[in-house]
């Protein structure tokens, strides 16, 4: 039996407009997207690969690379020096990371975020900060989650008040969930870029400096997923307070991509949907495109590509308590996954040598 498409290709109509007749070109893009969701990531470090190892430096334009959680951790590596040897070794630290569970229960989250930070701190020397801020044409912004209101407050029992909340308020509106988590954008020059934040969009964005003596806190707090890592608290030169998961405010990168002005979008994605925050995934109508999509291009691996992975489906953060008693068995099936995922790499490059590109409508 023949091997399925991997990719499958969605675009809003701007950006659909521009692939069927012009194709695309690397100084076509003028923002990459990175979204949040921890192993499922894993999947497109291929495609990474081959966009900032081959593609897209042969743009030498400015570039605004936008990640969250994973996904800051992948537009990091990115703006390296050498970015392919970054983003395989994030594949494979990523994979063969052990937590030690102890009697089957996996250990708490002051345990999981020392040794993430270690983890971190070896991929991301000081010479590595240093050469990544100041990429020649590559701009990398990371959203981390602040918390406000009752999630301003240390202790377990205030968290959990705090995050129902969180989840009341943004099931009444996207807009209040600012009462509880506001986003916070870090840029190496402190500010977002214009199509950010003139005017605002649906939640406020408040901007801080990327800096030397603050990058690893802000990595890992973009990555600290709460209960199961403790937040970072007080992140030097940013408004005071704990922060967490970029995620939590901005899962998928739905943002307002149709302010960039006479650029495109790209989102290496694990699914063609992007729901806004982790908090919209139980409102499946907040999961559909909207205008700020209009020229946002999203690859994705196709449903069936999807089925034939080791296990049916896409390495998923749950993994971690199912193999708690055979952890090499989890590494087994999520490097697996990752040797499939080339074909998604190969399958975009042959796309961009075509000169028109057929995209299906965003979801």
């Amino acid at each position: 039996m023949a091997t399925p498409r991997a990719l499958c290709i969605h675009a809003g109509p701007t950006a659909r407009a521009h692939l069927r007749e012009f194709g695309l070109r690397p100084s076509d893009i003028q923002v990459v997207a990175a979204a949040a969701g921890g192993p499922k990531g894993l999947v497109l470090l291929h495609l990474d690969a081959f966009l900032f190892g081959h593609w897209l430096p042969q743009g030498r334009h400015r570039l605004d690379l936008v990640g969250a959680s994973i996904g800051a951790w992948r537009m990091a590596a990115a703006c390296t020096r050498q970015p392919v040897a970054a983003l395989q070794r994030l594949g494979h630290d990523y994979i063969h990371e052990r937590y030690g569970a102890v009697d089957a229960v996996l250990p708490g989250a002051e345990v999981v975020s020392r040794q993430f930070r270690q983890t971190l701190r070896k991929h991301f020397p000081p010479d590595a900060v240093a050469d990544l801020r100041a990429h020649p044409n590559w701009r990398l912004h990371i959203v981390a989650s602040r918390g406000r209101g009752l999630l301003a407050r240390a202790g377990r029992p205030q968290m959990l008040t705090g995050f129902a909340a969180a989840v009341g308020l943004n099931a009444l509106s996207r807009r209040l969930l600012d009462l509880q988590l506001q986003r916070v954008w870090f840029s190496s020059d402190g500010c977002a870029p214009d199509w950010m934040v003139q005017p605002q969009p649906d939640l406020q964005t408040v901007t801080a400096p990327l800096r030397q003596d603050n990058f690893e806190d802000v990595l890992l707090a973009s990555c600290s997923i709460p209960f199961w890592l403790q937040p970072v608290q007080d992140i030097a030169g940013a408004p005071a307070g704990p922060y967490w998961d970029g995620g939590l405010t901005d899962y998928h990168m739905h943002l307002p991509f149709h302010r960039i002005g006479g650029g495109l979008a790209l989102v290496p994605h694990f699914q063609p949907q992007l729901v806004p925050g982790w908090l919209d995934k139980p409102w499946p109508h907040r999961h559909r495109a909207t205008p700020f999509l209009d020229n946002a291009i999203v690859l994705s691996p196709s449903p069936e590509w999807l089925r034939l992975l080791p296990g049916g489906k896409i390495p998923d953060r749950s993994d971690f308590k199912r193999y708690v008693h055979a952890p090499q068995e989890r590494e087994r099936l999520w490097s697996a996954a990752l040797k499939a995922s080339e074909q998604l790499a190969q399958e975009w490059a042959e796309c961009v040598h075509q000169p028109s590109i057929e995209a299906s409508p965003l979801p």
